[in-house]
């Protein structure tokens, strides 16, 4: 839940206040801080409340990965759809269902719960985008388990695809000819 710019899992809701087990803050992947929250349930009526377990228990996510022009690109989609499908597969069926539900009682568009990989070339690398949706509790595991198994398939395709890096190439440099006052001028060179 997120209420009051304050996100946590809601551990107690009593009569004058809502208590929360903090997550985020300092700490990346929707884990626990370690702090205790109590918000006063007078914010219900003036915040809006995000809830990530209520009617949809499931989050959209996505990754990026750079990868090098003349590379396979298209070896590169196949990997991710089948890292994609093997490691968060396991939530369309669940997602699907649960979407179903959510479509019938807010009329919201049928919106996609199959992971799903996009392109965009730009200047510097082939850059891939896998969005699926997961479990909100298993968000950052998730995010893990798929760099693993795709450094893993990348590392296996012996070169096929490799991943790209921010590189600067300098196509011409400008000759500098810097001269100090009182020094020498340069002479011919000596043998």
């Amino acid at each position: 839940m997120q209420l009051s710019g304050i996100k946590g899992d809601v551990i107690d809701i009593g009569v004058p206040r809502t208590t929360l087990m903090e997550v985020g803050e300092w700490v990346k992947g929707d884990l626990y801080t370690g702090r205790v929250v109590r918000i006063g349930n007078s914010f219900v009526f003036k915040e809006p409340v995000f809830n990530y377990s209520g009617d949809f228990p499931f989050l959209w996510d996505e990754i990026t990965l750079p990868v090098k022009y003349g590379t396979d690109w298209k070896e590169a989609r196949r990997l991710l759809v089948k890292v994609a499908d093997e490691v968060v597969g396991e939530y369309t069926a669940g997602a699907a269902q649960s979407w179903r539900q959510v479509t019938r009682s807010f009329l919201v568009e049928d919106a996609m719960v199959t992971p799903m990989v996009s392109l965009v070339a730009n200047d510097n690398w082939i850059e891939f985008t896998l969005r699926y949706v997961v479990d909100f509790k298993y968000r950052r595991r998730t995010k893990d388990r798929l760099f693993t198994r795709l450094l893993e398939e990348i590392d296996a395709s012996n070169g096929r695809v490799a991943i790209a890096s921010a590189t600067f190439h300098l196509v011409e440099a400008p000759v500098f000819d810097v001269r100090m006052k009182g020094a020498t001028p340069p002479g011919p060179a000596t043998p």
